[in-house]
């Protein structure tokens, strides 16, 4: 008998692992055996497999999603490699660099430090100008990114968190850019910090401490440079990297919106595996970066060399800071010279309201997802995002927000504008100053009517079928043209979405005991008017019915394919 047939007595001595339930170990590679050591503790391999299996939509628009993390990558990657030769310092020094006509100047040993990154580092003017391109890369895809989900609805329930989140990024990016805009010392950027000291000691009570704190003493200063370094190295990155983590922890948790369409409903997601959505999000990511390194590589940008070391007796014509500052700026270019004398102390008009109105623009734009859901009461899931044109109020009031920005960028070059087109500057802020306040209305009335037109298309399409330019005459001599009927998908496209009904209006106020009460409160009543505002009469057109689509049609309508009565 062979040693493997013997009989092994239960609990004997020489009973085999087997027999304890022991499993021989697997033999294999020590990567295999670090990765099963691993797995057996932590379980990744089996939460990865989950997560792999995910779907993920594959739509055009949430490639701005992935622009902005390529582009905070980059911004990082860039920054450390500018940290090795940068000196964050107001220290007066000679500048003595390869570039001849400032030589001899007296420069400060950021402007110096800055000179020798564009000049003497090997592919330092590269990473540099590359630094400047992600930040504005960055910016710009944040923008589009949040005003996708601004105009789709993708800020609803269960993602509110994901769209403060977001803003709260966008202004740390506009802060991370203006700390950086500012790191060089050159007289472009001391010219804007000048805006910015005017700008914080307006503030009343607090504006001259603070101004105090950040330049160390009176401007513009010796400790501007080292804290806005700190600022702009340490602390924004840091606020902006647990952000994006934040972000990220949200989307696992919860599955991706979806636009509407065939099999997509509020309980599934349709589109492409997340190991293949992955695969293309890395060549996603080399093609951001490749494009970013072509444009600094072609196109120069904020050479502080034309501009010089900043000096307080001077300022640069023609200055402007970088676009999505061009909104602040703007506005205080407008703004009248108005002060206001209070309490003995004097208010500077000019600047604090332009604060005050820049503010408030951007706190419009990050509470009107949570005054939406509290004038609409829906309180359920939403994973299906909206079509602009099926929420004309919103997407009205989004242009409006818009078009307040792009008057105030213009506001910004009044003074190019004047000379380019050959026209007084005073006549370019005062268009600038109407116009902030016409525009948006203009701007309001004109995409809400057309995505009311766009709504009765859209509308008659579904009644009527598709135009196919066929004419035809009837047998009373009438000419007609042959519409065509809209195929399944198409009608689903058309008429998934949800139309919300105006909450009822809040009772009259009574009396009791002689004494007027008012039932509702100020808050259920603005609530009521907001809704009526949102979706009332006026505010959209009524989808058409399952029971209108068979009766014109003649044919049977689907569940899914077209809306309810």
């Amino acid at each position: 008998m062979s040693r493997t047939d013997r009989p092994v007595e239960a609990g004997g001595p020489t009973a085999p692992a087997e027999a304890a339930g022991a499993v021989e170990p697997r033999r294999g590679r020590g990567g295999e055996k670090l990765a099963d050591w691993a797995d057996a503790r932590l379980g990744h391999r089996t939460l990865a497999k989950g997560r792999l299996r995910r779907a993920v939509p594959d739509h055009w628009s949430f490639m701005l999603g992935q622009i902005c993390l390529y582009s905070f990558l980059v911004l990082v990657v860039t920054g450390v490699y500018l940290t090795f030769f940068f000196h964050p310092s107001s220290e007066q020094v000679v500048y003595d660099g390869s570039y001849a006509p400032l030589r001899g100047l007296l420069v400060s040993e950021a402007f110096d430090s800055t000179m020798h990154i564009s000049f003497d580092v090997r592919g330092g003017l590269l990473i540099r100008q590359a630094h400047h391109w992600a930040a504005l890369v960055f910016v710009a895809a944040l923008f589009a990114h949040m005003m996708r989900t601004f105009f789709t609805g993708a800020f609803r329930k269960p993602r509110e968190l994901n769209w403060v989140f977001g803003f709260l990024l966008l202004i740390l990016a506009m802060f991370g850019g203006l700390t950086g805009y500012d790191l060089p010392d050159d007289l472009l950027s001391g010219t804007g910090l000048a805006v910015v000291n005017g700008t914080i000691l307006s503030m009343p009570i607090v504006g001259t401490y603070l101004s105090m704190f950040l330049f160390g003493g009176e401007f513009p200063g010796n400790d501007l440079v080292a804290r806005f370094n700190t600022i702009h190295v340490l602390i924004v990155p840091a606020l902006m990297a647990v952000l994006f983590a934040a972000r990220a922890a949200l989307s696992a948790r919860h599955r991706p919106a979806q636009h509407a369409g065939p099999g997509r409903t509020n309980e599934n997601v349709v589109g492409i595996p997340l190991k293949v959505y992955a695969v293309k999000s890395a060549g996603y990511f080399f093609m951001v970066s490749g494009f970013i390194f072509f444009i600094a590589a072609l196109v120069q940008i904020n050479p502080v060399w034309d501009y010089g070391p900043y000096r307080p007796d001077q300022v640069s014509a023609g200055s402007q800071p970088d676009w999505y500052m061009g909104v602040a700026d703007g506005l205080l270019r407008v703004m009248p010279g108005w002060e206001l004398d209070f309490w003995g102390h004097t208010l500077a008009l000019d600047n604090l309201v332009p604060l005050l109105v820049g503010v408030g623009l951007f706190l419009a734009m990050g509470a009107y997802p949570f005054i939406e859901a509290w004038a609409t009461g829906d309180d359920r899931e939403q994973h299906l995002l909206d079509r602009p044109r099926n929420r004309p109020v919103r997407t009205a009031l989004g242009a409006a927000w818009l078009s307040v920005y792009l008057v105030a960028l213009i506001g910004a070059a009044n003074d190019i504008i004047a000379i380019r087109l050959h026209v007084s500057v005073n006549d370019v802020t005062w268009a600038v100053r109407v116009g902030l306040f016409v525009v948006p209305l203009i701007v309001y009335f004109v995409t809400k009517r057309w995505a009311h037109g766009l709504q009765r298309r859209d509308r008659d399409k579904v009644l009527h079928g598709r135009e196919t330019g066929v004419i035809k005459r009837l047998p009373n001599g009438e000419f007609v043209e042959v519409h065509e009927p809209l195929s399944q998908e198409e009608l689903h496209r058309l008429t998934a979405h949800e139309q919300y009904a105006p909450l009822a209006a809040a009772p009259s106020a009574k009396a009791v005991n002689g004494t007027p009460v008012p039932a509702p409160e100020r808050a259920r009543r603005l609530r009521t008017g907001i809704s009526r505002a949102l979706h009332g009469e006026g505010a959209q057109i009524r989808k058409p019915t399952a029971r209108e689509y068979t009766e014109i049609t003649g044919g049977h309508a689907h569940d899914g394919d077209q809306p309810s009565s």
